[in-house]
């Protein structure tokens, strides 16, 4: 790891110690130093992460404009099964994948590269077989989803589609740990052209396969399933051929120590399941309103726009996760610490800024999804409650990168049970359906209370933390 020897060189040598951690900074020109270093390393790692987020978001994103062009229903049944199905087992698959995130990122750190494959390797065999504990979930996608309480033609035509995505979803347990791999030793441009290139395609197949070959949702699922294993393909190929000091072949070494290293996915995957899960539940409780249609849809489109400023701090996420375990493997707490102290800062202003833009063009950005007038008015209603989600979102992503960096999972997630689901989920049951707020309530405004149960819990969750 170089890290250290480059700020050695560079303007903040000054600010170093012999073992290349950071010393006590007390003088704002000091801070102001540390800022700007800490910013430049961040950013180096963290804009290609959020680059390649987003293009595999924006795979996400554009079927669900592409199909929600098709029909109403047809938004809402693509929508249960990437808010509801797909969160519930991707949350669950990606934070079983943040364990490699954590070891790779310590081991590198500390200069022991040759066990990143192993670890790779490790994490391939445990996510393999949890994708196959979870394929019921897809496969009973439409009795599942009938039995929370949604719309019958709406589930039916959602458990169709799952059925159709299982091959996309089986790609996972190769793509999260292969992705934590790179990350961990900062090759991520690699990992921003393959989602590039992969989104500008997927976009090609959902034109062809919707609108020129008329295959509708089965188009939609079909491209999907391609770019899914075509990303995953590029990274493994880049591994196996670029990658030769941290991938030796396969091993047996990922068959040693396996269950720490289960135990470890498993805090990982609670951690993280507990934030994903959330949004997934409150879709839920929008499908159960008695205009389930235009709440799920309105919902869903308000939470696609969040989700495209939630994979940037995904993606600062998992460049402050990188930064705190090199260092920690390096053996620079102080170095680790004032990294989060700058990351959360430009965390929260950039949280502010979105929240400005929401609030300026919330009567116009549902027209991307739908050409429904009715659909407009719902979303521009809760267009107030979005922009604030957008500033309570900006910070926790970054506490939780701390954790995956630290090793920490488990604590993380004892705070999520009683934020989300002791505290914020209840609270948004309580406002959205018992509430005795009028005689008469539109449903657009039990939406908005359902997410204010949302917006509480995460606000305390940036306060437990």
């Amino acid at each position: 790891m170089d890290a250290p020897l480059l700020l050695a060189k560079g303007e903040g040598a000054a600010l170093v110690t012999e073992n290349g951690d950071y010393v006590a900074v007390r003088e704002l020109k000091e801070v102001k130093k540390v800022f700007w270093i800490e910013t430049k390393r961040v950013w180096q790692i963290a804009m290609p992460i959020v680059f390649n987020i987003w293009c595999q978001f924006g795979v996400n994103s554009v079927t669900s404009m592409f199909v929600g062009h098709l029909g109403d229903i047809q938004l809402s049944a693509i929508s249960l099964i990437n808010s509801v199905i797909g969160t519930f087992a991707f949350g669950f698959m990606l934070g079983m994948g943040s364990a490699t995130e954590t070891l790779c990122g310590q081991a590198f750190g500390a200069g022991q590269v040759n066990m990143l494959g192993v670890y790779m390797q490790r994490s391939w065999v445990i996510l393999s077989v949890t994708s196959i504990l979870l394929l019921p979930i897809y496969i009973f996608a439409g009795p599942i989803l009938k039995f929370l309480g949604q719309q019958e033609d709406i589930a039916d035509l959602a458990g169709s589609f799952s059925i159709l995505v299982i091959p996309q979803f089986l790609s996972l347990p190769f793509n999260f740990p292969t992705q934590k791999f790179l990350q961990a030793q900062s090759k991520v441009n690699i990992i921003a052209w393959i989602g590039l290139v992969a989104l500008i395609l997927h976009i090609g197949m959902l034109w062809l396969l919707i609108y020129v070959l008329d295959f509708g949702l089965a188009g939609a699922a079909l491209a999907f399933d391609i770019t899914s294993w075509g990303i995953t393909v590029a990274q493994l190929v880049y591994v196996v051929i670029w990658c030769k000091d941290g991938w030796t072949g396969l091993s047996w070494l990922a068959f040693k120590d396996i269950w720490a290293f289960v135990r470890l996915s498993l805090a990982s995957a609670v951690m993280l399941c507990l934030e994903v899960w959330y949004m997934m539940s409150v879709i839920v409780l929008a499908g159960n309103l008695d205009n389930a249609l235009v709440a799920v849809d309105s919902l869903s489109i308000c939470m696609n726009i969040n989700g495209w400023e939630a994979m940037l701090f995904i993606g600062v996420n998992a460049a402050v996760s990188v930064r705190v375990s090199n260092e920690l493997g390096l053996g620079h707490p102080r170095a680790a610490k004032y990294s989060v102290y700058v990351t959360v800062f430009q965390s929260l202003f950039l949280g502010i800024f979105f929240m400005a833009i929401i609030l300026a063009t919330r009567d116009y950005y549902a027209i991307i999804f739908t050409n429904s007038e009715v659909l407009h008015k719902a979303v521009a209603k809760l267009g107030y409650l979005l922009a604030v989600t957008m500033v309570l979102n900006s910070v926790q992503p970054v506490v939780s990168g701390v954790a995956i960096g630290g090793g920490w999972q488990a604590l993380v997630a004892y705070i999520n049970i009683g934020c989300y689901y002791l505290f914020g989920l209840p609270l948004g049951f309580l406002l959205g359906y018992e509430a005795n707020l009028g005689v008469e309530v539109e449903q657009t405004t039990e939406r908005m209370r359902i997410w204010g149960g949302q917006d509480i819990g995460v606000d305390k969750i940036v306060a437990s933390t």
